[in-house]
């Protein structure tokens, strides 16, 4: 989203050389610019000599792919959660056969040097994953990654990625490949600006669990920000000020440098109780969210264990996965979610990779539509995990629409002996049918990330829908506020864990709208824990209001932080 500040009288505007996007990531950071490494580019057209094999010529490619498919897969190896999950993902594409062939078919029948095939193949297969839309048209990007460093080990250019300073930096880019905001790190990279991606995004995301401050979605006004140029970033307001004060970059270093902690009880500043949850995706997650001091896990997805297979883990194995992290929690709550395929997410024993609209398709607890003993094995292994461990279970199911979901759902958790059967609210339906959803369910939480997509018809993945792909719009909030109605109307507990938990000021107003448990990632608990315990419940309400009263997710965000003058004060 590219939108251009203007000089006006009214509170919160910007001079006109800031840059403005979406703050995904807050805090404030200052440095020099360091834009992203750029890819060699386009190839020539090079032809083989005439009357030359071109069997070495092809085969150069799947060594060079090998080389690629090892270094990431290495560098996986130094990170871990889902840093690890993405380099593992795009050490995978680098093989990809389909790729690999159609390269090589290209060096033989066109007689082509093989940077120029490799780069021509890329081309027809990234175009064939876009035109399939959805994950896979996502997919089409790490087609470009793998098939830059592919054409960079060919050639002996330098591999295209996060540049090396001397000194830490801000780190500017158009976009970053998944590969790229892996490799993040925090003391190098103060903060983050791209001119694509949205609020779910790769970046997003990534910056929030690492705790950098980033601003996507900036469109052209990165153009301006050139190499060595000092900037301030605020990732809380979504702003980027060219050559700010000495006094302003003081301000920021001595905010980036404070360290905060959580206690392990949320609360408002009048003593109203909200649980200060975790989402974890594996037991080295949940070891990092006990140790920040989680209050539970909010969001315990467990795909972990299913991606990669042709077939479905066994039950023991499932329930072997499942232990560890319920060990880190005993007598806390951990909300074990049940198997998300589908859309971003395909497995071949649920989901049909053919499908046209996947993210519409069957996915979620669709799945259990067309393989239901997958379910029940899953349910098994959560009922056998449970009882090993001193964890308070709940489990819920994500991509529920009906009433009938709902109730089937709970009925198949109460025959495995899982007394907390919830929903995942994701869906606009589930969310306007809340009150007799929760007359079966006993809890629901809100996956602020497809809520937003479905809400606002907006493919969550596409950068260029950013300004569509925000939280803070009040069409989600309106239907957050419905949530929370039909939850308080049958007397059960509404959360959210989606990313609008990690974002303080989002917090105040889903706390406002009558939420009691926001979960989020582990280095997003301290910031939040603040910015609650200095507002009071009745404060939050009136944020919460200003917010859904808005007209527009930028007019949202801009009233509530207005009305939050200790974010300032926290450096938010």
């Amino acid at each position: 989203m590219s939108q251009s500040p203007e000089r006006t009288g009214t509170p919160g505007t910007l001079a006109p050389d800031v840059v403005r996007g979406v703050g995904v990531s807050p805090g404030l950071a200052a440095g020099p610019v360091a834009r992203l490494a750029p890819p060699a580019g386009e190839p020539a057209v090079s032809h083989l000599p005439a009357g030359a094999d071109a069997d070495p010529e092809a085969a150069r490619i799947a060594e060079a792919a090998r080389t690629v498919a090892a270094d990431l897969t290495g560098l996986a190896a130094t990170v871990d959660g889902e840093r690890r999950n993405l380099l593992e993902t795009t050490a995978q594409m680098a093989t990809d056969p389909a790729l690999l062939k159609a390269a090589a078919a290209q060096v033989r029948e066109a007689r082509v040097t093989a940077p120029r095939a490799v780069w021509d193949a890329a081309g027809r297969v990234a175009e064939q994953l876009r035109a399939l839309g959805g994950y896979m048209a996502e997919r089409a990007r790490d087609v470009g990654d793998v098939r830059d460093r592919i054409i960079a080990e060919l050639t002996g250019a330098p591999v295209p990625g996060v540049p090396r300073r001397p000194e830490p930096f801000v780190l500017v880019a158009a976009d970053l490949a998944p590969a790229d905001t892996a490799l993040l790190d925090p003391a190098q990279v103060r903060a983050v600006v791209t001119a694509e991606g949205g609020p779910t995004s790769h970046t997003a995301i990534l910056a929030r669990a690492l705790g950098i401050p980033a601003v996507v979605g900036a469109g052209d006004g990165v153009a301006g920000l050139a190499d060595g140029r000092i900037v301030l970033v605020d990732g809380g307001a979504g702003t980027v000020t060219p050559d700010p004060d000495e006094a302003a970059v003081r301000r920021a270093n001595e905010r980036a440098a404070q360290v905060r902690t959580f206690d392990g009880r949320g609360r408002t500043a009048d003593g109203h109780l909200v649980a200060l949850l975790a989402n974890v995706g594996d037991p080295a997650g949940a070891r990092a969210a006990a140790a920040a001091g989680a209050q539970g896990v909010g969001l315990f997805r467990t795909e972990f264990c299913f991606l990669d297979r042709a077939e479905e883990p066994g039950v023991e194995e499932q329930v072997a996965a499942y232990r560890p992290v319920l060990a880190q929690f005993p007598g806390r709550k951990v909300v074990v979610r049940t198997l998300d395929a589908g859309a971003d997410k395909p497995l071949p024993f649920v989901t049909d990779t053919a499908e046209a609209n996947p993210a519409l398709g069957v996915r979620g607890l669709r799945t259990a539509r067309r393989a239901p003993e997958v379910l029940d094995h899953q349910l098994r292994a959560i009922a056998a995990a449970a009882a090993a461990e001193q964890a308070d279970v709940w489990v819920m199911a994500p991509m529920v629409a009906t009433v009938a979901e709902a109730e089937d759902f709970v009925a198949a958790c109460a025959r495995h002996g899982l007394p907390m059967a919830g929903v995942m609210v994701e869906v606009p339906s589930a969310a306007l049918l809340a009150g007799p959803i929760l007359a079966r369910a006993h809890f629901a939480s809100i996956g602020t990330n497809d809520l937003t997509q479905y809400a606002m018809a907006a493919d969550r993945t596409l950068g260029s829908l950013a300004d569509l792909t925000d939280s803070w719009h009040p069409a989600v909030l309106q239907l957050v506020a419905a949530t929370c109605r039909g939850g308080a109307q049958q007397d059960r507990p509404v959360g959210v864990c989606g990313e609008a938990a990690a974002d303080p000021a989002l917090a105040v107003v889903l706390v406002g709208l009558g939420v009691s448990s926001l979960s989020m990632t582990p280095r997003a608990l301290p910031d939040v824990a603040a910015v609650l315990a200095a507002t009071d419940l009745q404060r939050c309400r009136e944020l919460a209001r200003a917010a859904v009263d808005a007209e527009s997710a930028e007019s949202a965000r801009a009233a509530v932080r207005a009305g939050l003058p200790v974010l300032a004060e926290l450096g938010l």
